[in-house]
């Protein structure tokens, strides 16, 4: 009799936003003290997990538009070596993780976050681990990690990793995502924030992303990007997320957001989707 074939899971991993990010100053241990408001899009990368028999391993594949990006340790390999260590198992088999990666790399909209994330989902289910492992597990690959856990709009204060669920008022909004294909480091642009504090965040409308100057210092095309979103017919609002160089705009409509993805420049990526 034939073994029956292997439980799959799949996991989206969605594309993050900020709608604003604040930062206030450092933290006791050397990091950036950050206000910010996520949210999440409905698409995002694409990750497929299965346990098969044999010893207690990772088997990862890469595909997809951005895959030959990726370079060294991925993030999916950290995460099932600490989801491991926490869980004290790995299933009892290979796991099995493909990952279509088809959101740019450093780009400011979660992508190896967001990756670590739906892969410490998809291990959880597939090990039938206690949810508790994945929440632990979070903080310690990084600050945007256990929002992208959530993947759910919410507050975070801190590092960004001490989360408050909030209801931003977006869900359901057209997004377009737009990234004029640069590559920014996200040590690189906080190294040149200027250290000043412009005061609080409240209503994520009326603020701002303060790595969004020295980003643009960085990569000058940033302000072009914003400079065309604001200027389509429909946006409501724009803004850069994270450290860059990805910018967004919400939009009316569908059909308005739609219009702008068809005349998007050729040579910038781009993502039209919905906010969750």
């Amino acid at each position: 009799m034939a073994e029956p074939a292997p439980r799959r899971r799949s996991e989206i991993a969605p594309a993050k936003i900020n709608l604003a990010l604040h930062v206030r100053g450092k933290l006791p241990d050397g990091r950036h003290a950050l206000e910010t408001v996520f949210a999440f899009c409905i698409e995002g990368d694409r990750l497929e997990g299965w346990l098969q028999p044999g010893d207690e391993e990772l088997s990862l594949s890469v595909k997809g538009p951005f895959g030959a990006a990726i370079q060294g340790e991925n993030l999916i390999e950290r995460a099932w070596s600490l989801m491991r260590a926490s869980v004290g198992h790995a299933g009892g088999g290979t796991t099995v993780i493909e990952l279509d990666k088809l959101l740019p790399i450093a780009s400011g909209i979660g992508g190896g976050s967001a990756d670590a994330a739906a892969a410490l989902r998809l291990m959880t289910a597939l090990w039938n681990a206690d949810p508790a492992h994945a929440e632990a597990v979070a903080p310690m690959l990084g600050s945007d990690v256990p929002a992208c856990l959530l993947s759910m709009s919410c507050r975070g204060d801190g590092a960004g990793d001490r989360l408050e669920l909030c209801d931003p008022g977006i869900a359901g909004l057209p997004v377009l995502l737009v990234n004029p294909r640069a590559v920014l480091a996200t040590g690189e642009v906080f190294a040149r924030w200027d250290g000043l504090d412009r005061g609080p965040l409240g209503d994520w409308r009326s603020g701002r992303n303060d790595l969004e100057p020295p980003a643009r210092a960085l990569v000058p095309a940033i302000g072009d990007v914003l400079d065309w979103l604001s200027t389509q017919p429909g946006s409501t609002a724009t803004r850069m997320s994270g450290s860059g160089a990805t910018c967004f705009a919400l939009f009316e409509t569908v059909e308005a957001r739609d219009e702008a993805a068809s005349s998007c420049p050729t040579n910038w990526w781009h993502l039209a989707s919905t906010l969750r």
